[in-house]
């Protein structure tokens, strides 16, 4: 079984291994990967991918595992922050772990990480609502409501992440802002 490390070098050991799929995976699908080419990308030798990792599936289900918990971490503390501080961090997060979110909207996943950070943000929205407004929402409405704005901010950041990340990071922020104002005066 393939040991789990914390030291320094390992850590970027295993950053190396998770950023490489994720460049291959913009380019071609995850079965056509092969633990060589994730090796060569990397510039690490095969027996180190297997020190970490069973195969290519075993290093593309942890990463995608590490990817949702981070992000996960990342929204409940942003909960009560206004929009454009909450979606500048979200932002500056997937714009710092580029490599990464190229693969979560790569057309060349399942979508599955893309789906799972759409309900996390789903999520954070339901919360929220609640607590801002006592209007008579019942538990539907409130849930596609949340499901909308969600799945509207998922599409402008993946339409940002598939063009290269072009537009700078304020515009992003500024839309998503905007959007989600007018999305949430629906609520009112």
């Amino acid at each position: 079984m393939p040991e789990i490390s914390t030291d320094r070098h390992a850590v970027r050991t295993r950053k190396a291994l998770a950023n490489a799929p994720a460049e291959l995976l913009t380019q071609k699908e995850l079965h056509r990967i092969t633990v060589q080419k994730i090796c060569d990308k990397a510039d690490l030798n095969r027996g180190t991918l297997y020190r970490h990792y069973l195969d290519v599936y075993d290093l593309y289900e942890k990463t995608e595992k590490e990817i949702i918990t981070a992000f996960a971490l990342l929204l409940p503390e942003l909960g009560e922050s206004p929009a454009d501080e909450f979606f500048g961090k979200i932002i500056s997060y997937i714009s710092a772990n580029r490599s990464i979110f190229g693969m979560v909207f790569s057309p060349n996943t399942t979508g599955q990480l893309r789906a799972e950070l759409c309900s996390i943000i789903k999520g954070v929205f339901e919360q929220k609502q609640p607590e801002k407004d006592s209007n008579s929402l019942n538990e539907t409405e409130l849930e596609l409501m949340c499901s909308y704005r969600a799945q509207g901010c998922i599409a402008v950041i993946s339409d940002w992440v598939n063009g290269g990340f072009k537009e700078p990071e304020e515009l992003i922020v500024n839309i998503i802002s905007r959007l989600d104002s007018n999305t949430g005066s629906i609520f009112r």
